[in-house]
């Protein structure tokens, strides 16, 4: 059999963590399955990050953004600039550390996968600790048939769908079939939507031999921010095509019981309460802004997207 194509480019976005950039760039150079190229999107940093990329890690391709467009808008000027010419896009958050085989192992599970291959390989995510975070650990398919289970497990994976921004591998042709991810959402849920409208009727795989360490903590109060995770839930729920509404209801259910935790659990009540309404108000009055609009204020050409 011939091998399949793997010319990948490594998507990063960061923002203010020069030394977890650096770390998360040595460990994608690290790697025994080199990447094609590394793009790194900064969102405007202010603490000298740019400068050290230009200083240990020259031959990044860098798009610096005079303004910070969020996790959400970050990745859609990457994959913009990424999926013209990538047979893969390896998107993480500059505080991931893939460890050094995980690059490899994404790629052989694609290649082991039986038929058509998958159209998202995300790795196992992990704390510095070894242990898993809630956060990043991918939605299983639901109502997924033994087959499609069977033909996962012959890859060393299990069914998803949809996958976190940390460490996921993304097929070009299919990131250049889509339109990007939505800039609007600034921060939480942007990947969420992104793979799950990438997989709304297409193959995408967990892949536990491909372990990445996130710098990240669990999160046990969103604080202010809940306001963006309830305006981007309810956005994704309501004006986004990700998924089948026997899934809205799915994943309405379990988004419903989270937010019921985190109420329940916060040291300031009156905080997420406030955060509820405002996130809820801004999603009823409006929908979230063409990718195309908000990335034109950083000088990004979008192009839109190919069809076919």
């Amino acid at each position: 059999m011939t091998a399949r194509a793997h010319g990948v480019v490594a998507v990063v976005v960061t923002y203010n963590r020069r030394e977890l950039l650096l770390e998360c760039l040595a460990a994608i150079a690290a790697q025994t399955h080199p990447v094609a190229e590394v793009i790194v999107v900064d969102n405007a940093s202010t603490d000298d990050s740019v400068a050290a990329i230009r200083a240990h890690h020259p031959g990044v391709t860098l798009f610096e953004l005079p303004t910070n467009l969020g996790g959400a808008g970050g990745f859609a000027f990457g994959v913009a600039a990424a999926r013209p010419h990538a047979d893969q896009l390896w998107l993480m958050d500059d505080d991931a550390a893939p460890l050094p085989d995980a690059l490899e192992q994404l790629l052989a599970a694609r290649d082991r996968y039986p038929g058509t291959p998958p159209t998202i390989v995300a790795s196992r995510v992990v704390s510095a600790e070894g242990e898993p975070i809630p956060m990043n650990v991918p939605r299983p398919r639901p109502f997924t048939s033994a087959e499609d289970r069977a033909a996962a497990a012959t890859a060393g994976c299990v069914p998803i769908r949809s996958a976190s921004f940390v460490s996921v591998l993304v097929d070009g042709l299919a990131a250049r079939r889509h339109e990007l991810p939505v800039a609007d959402y600034f921060l939480w849920n942007d990947d969420f939507e992104y793979t799950a409208r990438l997989l709304r009727s297409s193959v995408g795989l967990l892949c536990p031999n491909s372990v990445t360490r996130h710098a990240a903590k669990p999160l046990a109060d969103p604080g202010a921010r809940f306001a963006l995770e309830v305006r981007n839930k309810i956005w994704l729920m309501t004006r986004s095509p990700a998924l089948s509404p026997r899934e809205r209801l799915v994943y309405g259910g379990s988004t419903l019981r989270r937010w019921l935790r985190w109420l329940l659990h916060s040291s300031n009540r009156m905080l997420l309460i406030r955060g509820f309404f405002g996130g809820a108000s801004e999603a009823v009055r409006r929908g979230p802004r063409p990718t195309d609009e908000v990335l034109s204020a950083a000088g990004q050409p979008s192009g839109g997207f190919v069809q076919g």
